[in-house]
C-alpha cells in the first residue's frame, strides 16, 4: 500500500531529511586518507544525537552500524569498520538515514578522495547526473517507468555503464522503505502513475563495469561482480501539482567538498531547482 502525504507531513520529512544532508556534510568537513570506517561512524552517530535524532540504520534488520560506507567496487551496505581505512585514490559512498519527528530521511553520497581517477570521477559525475534527471520526471501524471528510464538511457545507453537491478529505491515515510520500490531502469508510461503526496527515496547505484553484483559473506555489503568501482547517490523527493521538491540537499555537503583539500568535488552537469515549490 502506497502512503500518500500531507503538507505537514512532507515539511516534517524535510527537516529529517535536511539532517542527513546535514550529518553528510559534517563528514564531508573531515573526510581524509587515513580515516577509518569506524571513524566517520561514530562521528556520525554522536551528529545524529546531538541534533535529536535517532540513527535509522543502526538495529535495522540488525545493521550494526549508524552509516552504510561502501567503498571502491562496494555499491552498497558496506559495514564500516577499524579495519576499513581509507586511502588516496578511494570513492567512498556514504549512506545515512535519521528519525526524527516521527519521520525518516534517507540520503547517499559519493565522495572521491585526492588522486582518483578520472575515468571513476566521470563515473561519479555521470550518477549523479542520473539522480538530477530522474527527478525531472517526478511530475503529477508521469509514471514510475518515466524515473528509471531516465537513468537507464543517461547511464546505460549512452555512457556503457552497470546499472544495478537487484537495488532499488523505495517510499519513504514513518517507514524507511515503503511501497513503491523505484527502479533504475524501465520503460516510459509504466508502471503506477505519480499523484501529488508522493515521497520516493530515488537513488542510482552504477557501475564503471557490468551490473551484475555479489553479496559478501559478511551477509551486508554488495559489490560489483567484476570488482570495478561503482557510485551511489541519493535524494527524497515529494511529488507536488508543481513539480518535484528535493527534501534532501546536495549544496551543503558539496560545499563542504570543496573546503576539504583531501576530496575531488565532483560537480553536477547541469543544475535543478532543490527547493520546496
Amino acid at each position: 500500500m502506497i502512503y500518500y502525504k500531507t503538507p505537514e507531513e512532507i515539511a516534517l520529512m524535510r527537516a529529517s531529511n535536511l539532517l542527513v544532508s546535514q550529518t553528510l556534510a559534517h563528514l564531508a568537513q573531515t573526510l581524509r586518507p587515513g580515516m577509518s570506517g569506524a571513524d566517520i561512524d561514530r562521528e556520525a552517530e554522536t551528529f545524529i544525537r546531538d541534533h535529536g535524532a535517532e540513527p535509522t540504520f543502526k538495529g535495522y534488520h540488525g545493521f550494526p552500524a549508524t552509516l552504510c560506507v561502501s567503498v571502491n567496487e562496494a555499491v552498497v551496505h558496506g559495514i564500516p569498520s577499524k579495519e576499513q581505512v581509507f586511502k588516496e585514490g578511494d570513492v567512498i559512498s556514504i549512506d545515512c538515514g535519521v528519525l526524527l519527528n516521527g519521520y525518516h530521511g534517507d540520503s547517499a553520497y559519493t565522495f572521491a578522495l585526492v588522486d582518483t581517477r578520472e575515468e571513476v570521477l566521470q563515473l561519479l559525475r555521470v550518477t549523479k547526473e542520473s539522480l538530477y534527471r530522474a527527478i525531472d520526471q517526478v511530475r503529477v501524471g508521469n509514471r514510475l517507468g518515466d524515473i528509471g528510464f531516465a537513468v537507464q538511457e543517461f547511464a546505460e545507453r549512452q555512457h556503457g555503464y552497470g546499472i544495478v537491478r537487484d537495488l532499488v529505491g523505495h517510499g519513504i515515510g514513518r517507514n524507511l522503505h515503503e511501497e513503491p520500490e523505484v527502479p533504475n531502469y524501465g520503460r516510459r508510461g509504466r508502471g503506477i502513475k505519480l499523484q501529488e503526496g508522493l515521497v520516493i527515496a530515488i537513488e542510482p547505484m552504477i557501475n564503471l563495469g557490468a551490473k551484475e553484483v555479489r553479496q559478501l559473506p559478511d551477509g551486508w555489503t554488495i559489490v560489483s561482480k567484476d570488482k570495478t568501482p561503482s557510485a551511489h547517490y541519493e535524494h527524497v523527493v515529494a511529488v507536488f501539482k508543481e513539480g518535484p521538491a528535493i527534501l534532501s540537499d546536495f549544496s551543503i555537503i558539496e560545499e563542504a567538498e570543496r573546503q576539504n583539500d583531501y576530496l575531488h568535488e565532483v560537480k553536477v552537469l547541469r543544475a535543478v531547482k532543490d527547493e520546496m515549490p
